[in-house]
């Protein structure tokens, strides 16, 4: 079986892989501090608590908080005696060109995210990845990471305008179906739900425009369901891209 680990700025998911589909997927916050003893403690007990039966024999790693990924490959090492694949990592060979310039570096979700993309859906997509940042990654016809665009994260810009105005109130952002908000709460509903959407149509069209293609349009992460039906494109949602994406890499990296 296989341990595919997604670990973002904000939360990790852990899923477990029988070779068919999964079998187990849990999410804890992301903490650089956690020992790989605390990691199995409570992982174990997951296990046990949902009375699964797991032989883990691969482990796979992609980590956006690289203090973390130590403690995650010794809990690879120490209790599934298995050396982990850490995307990112010279031996992890990707099963994609990427296509930047000389001496950039790609975040490691972004790659996983094109390799699970391309697999799924064919070329000429923009993934747009709902998470800590907001990002649109352009995948070629020939399923090349081709580059992208970095936003602020919808979650971390409304956390932030929270801290930093004293009359803002504390808002669980929600689809805001009036433009003009007649209360505090309301107006700021409205300035990030349509105000992202402006963005999201606004970044669409221009990488449209730049290259003179057509793109399916892919949205993952946590706030996918929230944008995806005032898009003007059609949009596809899959929450679990980047751990299909994990799988598709191991299996390219065990051949």
């Amino acid at each position: 079986m296989l341990l595919a680990i997604d670990c973002g700025n904000t939360n990790t998911v852990f899923s477990i892989w029988d070779g068919n589909e999964f079998i187990a997927t849990w999410r804890t916050a992301t903490e650089h501090q956690r020992t790989a003893d605390q990691y199995y403690v409570w992982l174990s007990s997951l296990i046990k608590l949902n009375k699964i039966k797991v032989s883990i024999g691969d482990v796979i790693i992609s980590s956006t908080v690289p203090r973390v990924v130590f403690n995650l490959r010794v809990l690879a090492d120490r209790y599934f005696g298995t050396r982990a694949m850490v995307v990112g990592r010279p031996e992890c060979k990707l099963p994609l060109n990427v296509r930047v310039d000389s001496g950039t570096g790609v975040g490691p979700d972004r790659l996983v995210n094109t390799v699970a993309g391309y697999d799924l859906f064919g070329g000429n997509l923009i993934i747009i990845d709902f998470g800590t940042a907001t990002t649109f990654d352009v995948v070629d016809n020939d399923g090349a990471y081709i580059g992208g665009v970095i936003a602020p994260g919808v979650n971390l810009s409304l956390d932030n305008l929270i801290k930093k105005a004293t009359l803002i109130p504390n808002i669980k952002l929600n689809k805001s179906k009036s433009i003009i908000g007649k209360n505090t709460k309301q107006a700021v509903l409205s300035g990030f739900f349509w105000g992202y959407n402006g963005l999201i149509n606004g970044i669409i069209s221009k990488i449209k425009k730049k290259t003179n293609q057509k793109y399916k349009i892919i949205f993952t992460g946590g706030l996918a369901h929230l944008f995806n039906k005032d898009i003007k494109d059609n949009v596809t949602i899959d929450k679990n891209l980047t751990i299909n994406g994990l799988i598709k890499v191991s299996k390219h990296f065990n051949l």
